[in-house]
């Protein structure tokens, strides 16, 4: 069954005092396209969750986004500039003398000065975190795929109603397009006798072959094999499970070409606004298809 290339999922998983939350958006394009948005700390990771989405999805443009957090007790350290926070206490305790002032120096005060107590950033262990954020991740790229199945069952659904409409379509024009030769030969005769005012006897058997020869010139029997030979590929590679999105699109590429192949042969003004339906119908799948995988 096709996929939608448009979906969101989200999970989040909490193991050996480490919490993890993986959002993935997808949406349509061409090519495979990965996005990740990753904290700077674990930046060395980057490739490797690329590496997991190949094989899962086919093409579209893939944003994963990850936020970390180790809730541990050894989490976050801090180092004090004693130094520091000592010549800032003496500075202070300078200035209070000099203002005769009789307070104490708040401990806030101190702390909260630039570069007294700084956080340490701590060494993250690859090793433990890795294998949780893996796990994570595949979680998310399911929850995502089947949103992506389930949309694209309503695509598939709304794309074999078209085709459908589509088929009912060329069935008109196989049968609107009968009697050809017996048209033109009647055409040719009311004609000639409107220029002749009847006063030319033309012989039967010439405009017999020049009404074969106008009705091969209108022939579309060939187009009609081929577009109901494309309605059913195209039924065949929705219902696959392969991805479809490419073969779609260039399917519709030979659909299109046959409609308009019939629509330049035929005279017949009902032909000719059935084709521009069944070219709307199709255009309207053109619609769809770019957002399948």
């Amino acid at each position: 069954m096709i996929k939608s290339m448009t979906a969101y999922a989200i999970a989040g998983k909490i193991e050996n005092e480490f919490e993890v939350t993986v959002e993935i958006r997808s949406y349509n394009s061409r090519f495979l396209d990965i996005k990740v948005r990753i904290p700077r700390e674990f930046s060395i990771l980057e490739e490797k969750v690329k590496s997991l989405i190949p094989g899962r999805m086919e093409r579209g443009r893939i944003e994963i986004i990850l936020r970390m957090t180790d809730i541990s007790e050894d989490a976050y350290e801090f180092e004090i500039n004693e130094l520091k926070a000592a010549a800032l206490y003496k500075a202070l305790s300078g200035l209070k003398d000099s203002l005769h002032m009789d307070t104490e120096i708040p401990l806030d005060l101190l702390a909260r000065s630039e570069g007294i107590i700084k956080p340490v950033e701590t060494e993250k262990n690859m090793a433990r975190d890795w294998p949780v954020i893996e796990t994570c991740i595949h979680e998310a790229i399911d929850a995502l795929n089947i949103m992506r199945i389930k949309e694209g069952e309503f695509l598939a659904a709304d794309i074999f109603s078209r085709l459908d409409h589509i088929k009912q379509c060329i069935d008109i024009i196989e049968k609107e397009s009968h009697g050809l030769t017996a048209l033109y030969q009647k055409r040719l005769k009311d004609r000639i006798a409107v220029l002749t005012k009847d006063m030319v006897d033309i012989d039967s058997d010439r405009i017999a072959q020049e009404a074969a020869f106008l009705s091969d010139k209108s022939d579309i029997s060939e187009e009609i094999v081929r577009v109901r030979s494309h309605i059913r590929q195209f039924k065949e590679i929705v219902a696959s499970d392969e991805s479809a999105g490419r073969k779609l699109n260039f399917l519709l590429q030979e659909f299109v070409r046959e409609f308009n192949t019939i629509g330049s042969k035929t005279t017949n003004a009902g032909v000719a606004h059935i084709v521009v339906d069944a070219k709307s119908e199709l255009e309207k799948i053109r619609e769809q298809v770019q957002n399948i995988e």
